[in-house]
């Protein structure tokens, strides 16, 4: 599933197949495929307790693959929107880590869901790392941030 790889950026020119097919709609494309299908067949989950819980996190655990996906093509989208998509990112990946852990409190969710998250939150944190690399250095004798007053 997810790695800790960074992605290849959006409007690169190896994103475009011979034929002028975009690479990355098509991705989006098939793993909307593939969370419909998760979707469906959390329908049929056990109609027991652990399936009650994993049919209660299905948005959650598509919501952190989305996440982890969208992080990693960040750095092709305008400065002022990979910010916000750092932000938003970081919301949503909080939001539904919390819902995950909470479903299965106060027992720890299975090691699969716990390794999403883990994957989650390392895009993100490479994600933040290529967008504070790529910021331009403060000019000499000026601080980034202004002093607390």
């Amino acid at each position: 599933m997810a790695n800790s790889e960074p992605q290849e950026p959006l409007g690169d020119a190896s994103s475009t197949l011979s034929g002028g097919l975009d690479v990355d709609a098509l991705t989006w494309s098939a793993m909307l495929g593939r969370w419909v299908d998760f979707a469906r067949a959390a329908l049929v989950l056990p109609d027991d307790s652990h399936g009650h819980r994993l049919r209660s996190v299905v948005p959650d655990i598509i919501m952190l693959q989305a996440c982890w996906f969208a992080l990693g093509r960040l750095d092709g989208l305008p400065r002022d929107e990979q910010a916000l998509g750092l932000d938003r990112g970081a919301i949503l990946i909080e939001k539904h880590t919390e819902r995950v852990r909470s479903a299965w409190s106060p027992d720890s969710p299975p090691s699969q869901l716990l390794s999403l998250i883990h994957d989650a939150h390392a895009q993100l944190a490479l994600a933040q790392s290529a967008y504070d690399a790529a910021s331009p250095a403060p000019i000499d004798g000026e601080d980034e941030t202004p002093p607390v007053q």
